[in-house]
């Protein structure tokens, strides 16, 4: 009988910052694909747009204006899915169970040009952008209503952007949601066990063995997370063990944007194609409560698996059973760290 052997053989990967295991089949890989392709929009975008309502100086959809802004720029999300003066209530019976949710949401444009995108931009204007995501979670974690800062950025409309120009968003809650609150378990768990966090002992262990780690700087790591569901998952990790954004130094959030930079340019050279993707950041509570383990982190989710038109789907058994992968994080990994470290546009 052959020998296991985890490139050729399907396993299971815990994720130790959710307790859940992810199905790994590498042998998958080889299938032929003739299942949906998607189609690529390279267009040339305009520094300006006049139609686009997140451009200095034009309407939004509310019909609020723009100001001339050429830094970047954060506003209350016209259409917010979540309100700070929803009135408290909801249903407590054993099997129908609801309660009601308050919460700011906002958009945070990175750059007044309608035309780039964040591997595009300097590190400078990117560590605005972090200056900025810092002041807000701060400032909108202060209300007595808000327990948790969400950061993301949806980059792509095959993830639902309905905008190109380069944004993100910040909603809050009153509440902590489902992702944050499983990693917040787990790294309890550990600080309370071994007194430190359990990202800085599971960094520590990447860099010894370089095998998913596609490029650290003096504060921050880029790797493969070893559980990756997604094909080219990543993680951007503190290397300093900080719970939230305000503890970074101006030194850290430089590298930070730099990080940043560097493993969004990773993505748009693997297709030569502008990588669509879901990216966020998970840190502490603003729950008013210590939280000694929590550790910043930026997790990036792209869902393109073989080319720039062929995607990943999370389908019947990820539904139903366990989420699934065909290539593994080290092959991903590898193919990341192999390429160019120029954007392809500018070769």
């Amino acid at each position: 009988m052959a020998q296991f052997n985890m490139e050729d053989h399907p396993h299971k990967r815990l994720n130790v910052l959710t307790g859940e295991w992810v199905l790994v089949s590498p042998h998958r890989a080889k299938r032929p694909w003739q299942g949906q392709v998607e189609k690529t929009s390279e267009e040339v975008r305009p520094e300006y747009d006049p139609k686009c309502y997140l451009c200095p100086g034009n309407e939004r959809i509310g019909g609020h204006m723009n100001p001339q802004y050429n830094e970047p720029f954060v506003f209350v999300n016209d259409f917010s899915a979540l309100l700070k003066d929803t009135p408290e209530g909801g249903v407590d019976e054993e099997l129908f169970q609801a309660k009601s949710e308050s919460g700011i949401c906002k958009v945070i444009c990175f750059s007044p040009r309608h035309d780039l995108t964040v591997p595009e931009m300097e590190v400078s204007e990117i560590k605005k952008v972090v200056d900025l995501w810092t002041s807000e979670y701060k400032s909108i974690g202060e209300n007595d209503f808000v327990n948790y800062v969400q950061i993301f950025e949806n980059k792509g409309s095959v993830m639902g952007c309905s905008n190109p120009h380069p944004h993100g968003q910040i909603w809050s809650n009153s509440t902590v949601p489902n992702e944050p609150a499983k990693k917040q378990v787990k790294m309890k768990e550990y600080f309370d066990k071994k007194g430190k966090s359990l990202l800085a002992d599971y960094v520590a262990a990447e860099l010894e063995k370089k095998e998913r780690v596609l490029f650290e700087n003096e504060h921050f790591v880029g790797l493969v997370p070893y559980w990756a569901v997604w094909p080219f998952e990543a993680m951007i990790v503190s290397k300093r063990h900080v719970t939230n954004l305000t503890e970074l130094t101006e030194e850290e959030k430089e590298a930070f944007a730099a990080a940043y930079k560097e493993l969004t340019v990773m993505y748009d050279n693997l297709f030569e194609v502008s990588f669509p993707y879901s990216a966020g950041i998970h840190q502490a509570p603003t729950d008013g409560e210590e939280h000694p383990e929590w550790h910043l982190h930026m997790s990036f989710y792209p869902p393109l698996l073989r080319s720039a038109t062929v995607k990943k789907f999370m389908v019947g058994y990820e539904m139903l059973g366990t989420p699934q992968r065909d290539i593994t994080a080290e092959t991903s990994a590898k193919r990341l760290r192999d390429l160019s470290k120029v954007h392809y546009k500018h070769r």
